[in-house]
């Protein structure tokens, strides 16, 4: 056995941050249902039970990531790679910024592309080729049968006239 193979003996940081951050959504959730309208009606069950039921799913998990945390029962996490990271927001942020200037399709093809890198998908003319013909796809079905206006460039205009 390696030596990652064996749990640590300390308390695990990350798991303290974690469960800070599982408490801290909960107290959102909390604080936002104590500010709704609870009208249970015959049920008894109102808009605010919801929220209140993640919150405390929320807590508990906490709890158990603190006492996993303590006893070192968390697994080690891999080391990161950032590369496939980089990859994904260099496509979000070339769809936001391509978005109006070349419509709909050109941008979320890039982002498909960009992000089936990120994932290890080789060669890069292949992912923005299959990101076209979905992105050509989900254009069609929100432009022409939702009737929901999506940001048209010269692409969309050729193929969808307007």
């Amino acid at each position: 056995m390696s030596q990652g193979d064996f749990p640590a003996r300390r308390p695990q940081g990350a798991a303290f941050a974690i469960a800070a951050g599982l408490a801290a959504v909960a107290g959102v959730l909390l604080w936002d249902a104590a500010g709704l309208k609870q009208d249970g009606g015959y049920a008894g069950v109102g808009p605010a039970d919801v929220p209140r039921l993640v919150a405390y799913g929320l807590l508990l998990l906490s709890g158990f990531t603190v006492i996993a945390g303590l006893r070192g029962e968390l697994p080690q996490p891999p080391r990161q790679a950032p590369a496939p990271v980089l990859w994904i927001l260099g496509g979000l942020g070339l769809q936001l910024v391509l978005l109006h200037p070349v419509g709909f399709v050109p941008a979320s093809a890039l982002l498909f592309a960009m992000t089936a890198r990120g994932f290890g998908q080789k060669p890069l003319w292949r992912n923005i080729a299959v990101g076209l013909v979905l992105a050509l796809a989900v254009y069609a079905v929100f432009d022409r049968l939702l009737k929901l206006n999506l940001p048209g460039g010269p692409l969309e205009q050729l193929i969808f006239q307007g």
